[in-house]
């Protein structure tokens, strides 16, 4: 059994059914480390030996007969900005070093009542911001893998995990998975709790999934997503059937809006003609539309509560520490400070105004496609890329999802950006899992 190409849903079923153990998955990922971690270096904290141990408690709990829950036996990797009380939870700054939580986040605990296991901390830019961390592209060791989020996006690809989790402020999920080639979901603001995560931003930190398919992160969404109550933000939202309606055919053929904003322009030739080519075989389901004026002024708005709330969440690091902190964090300390109330209370306004303004889009429309990123990895490991392309919808707190249906200079992967209405999750997966299969039938 090829363990490594199975969905999440058939190592589970093979789990269950006692025609897999969990040690032996583990094996097979421990193998896959071995053989590339010394390369990519994708982890922040990895221990074979607690992994195999918690394996080996997985597989004596299913002998017992007791009830298993979704993913029993699992493993999932977690970005290092997720708390855990057993593993250290650094952050991507020396300031943590050897640092653990006092407690589990909540999707941590989640996870282990579903009876999965936590394999070990992903690698993350410093507090989850621009400064790049160790990890190098799995399709390319000369590139970046994108951030903040880039530990988890590479261990997927390189198939030394079967998932990840991982954030998205600006574009930390959508970037790196488009870098990667790997599929990467940021759900509606608000349906996955952000108690016992690193906080950057209250108003835009989204945390978010990284797997093969739209059907693995569909069912690990469907355990994450939870009300609450530690986390303000988080709705009640029934995601019981998420994994069952991202199966369904839908019932019209969905129809989808282009924007090919001015920032189409920046995109590598080759990675322009892949997409163009893209939107000429979905010509009857994609049209082309000119960007909403407003989508300018997002950015900047997106930059003002980003780094006031940094400027708050991190305060002390900066008082006392400041140079230790790199120099992009510093700078945008430095600005998050001097922005006024007036500034943030606009932002802040104009955050409820620009989705009030775009929600009716979706009234005729299944979703928006647009490019994941500006083209292929970047070269170099200096910098993780460009957000532009994800920024908006972080802003708006609107579900996306980046599917590896593309292909750019030197056939490396890249990412088509699918969108949807907030809290329309459910229909969204099925529509993003429509795309996905189309998409193969395209290319074969």
């Amino acid at each position: 059994m090829d363990v490594l190409n199975l969905t999440v849903k058939q190592l589970a079923t093979n789990i269950k059914d006692a025609q897999l153990t969990s040690v032996d998955l583990c094996k097979a990922y421990i193998e896959r480390i071995n053989k590339f971690e010394k390369d990519i270096h994708a982890w922040a904290h990895f221990d074979k030996k607690v992994l195999l141990e918690k394996a080996e408690e997985s597989d004596n709990h299913r002998r017992s007969g007791k009830p298993l829950g979704l993913l029993h036996g699992i493993p999932v990797a977690l970005k290092d900005i997720i708390g855990t009380f057993d593993m250290p939870t650094e952050c991507g700054t020396i300031l943590r070093k050897g640092m653990s939580a006092s407690q589990d986040a909540e999707i941590v605990d989640l996870l282990k009542s579903e009876g999965a296991i936590v394999m070990g901390k992903t690698a993350t830019s410093e507090l989850a911001y621009y400064s790049p961390s160790k990890t190098k592209n799995p399709h390319d060791y000369t590139r970046t893998p994108g951030g903040s989020s880039s530990g988890s996006a590479a261990v997927v690809a390189a198939h030394m995990a079967p998932l990840s989790i991982g954030s998205q402020t600006g574009g930390s999920i959508i970037r790196p998975a488009s870098y990667c080639g790997v599929v990467g979901y940021k759900p509606s603001f608000g349906l996955i709790s952000r108690n016992g995560v690193l906080k950057t931003s209250e108003n835009l930190d989204h945390v978010g999934i990284f797997g093969k398919s739209v059907e693995d992160v569909a069912l690990l969404a469907k355990v994450l997503i939870k009300k609450d109550s530690y986390d303000k933000s988080t709705i009640h939202f029934s995601a019981s059937t998420m994994l069952d309606e991202s199966n369904k055919i839908p019932t019209f053929e969905p129809k989808f809006i282009f924007y090919k904003t001015e920032s189409w322009k920046k995109i590598d030739k080759k990675s322009r003609d892949a997409f163009e080519y893209f939107i000429k075989s979905f010509k009857k389901n994609i049209e082309v539309f000119d960007t909403p004026s407003y989508f300018k002024d997002i950015k900047k708005y997106h930059q003002i509560i980003h780094e006031t709330d940094m400027a708050n969440n991190f305060y002390n690091y900066f008082k006392k520490s400041k140079k230790k902190l790199s120099k992009q964090m510093q700078d945008a300390i430095s600005r998050g400070i001097k922005y006024s109330a007036k500034d943030y209370a606009e932002a802040r306004d104009f955050m409820t105004r620009s989705y009030d303004s775009y929600k009716e889009v979706f009234e005729d429309y299944h979703g928006v496609i647009s490019p994941s990123s500006t083209g292929v990895a970047d070269k170099g490991l200096s910098n993780t890329g460009s957000p532009e392309f994800c920024t908006v919808w972080s802003f708006m707190g609107t579900p996306s999802i980046s599917l590896p249906l593309l292909q750019g200079e030197n056939n490396l992967p890249l990412g088509v950006q699918l969108i949807g209405n907030k809290y329309d999750d459910l229909r969204f997966m099925g529509i993003a899992n429509w795309l996905e299969k189309e998409s193969i039938k395209f290319n074969e």
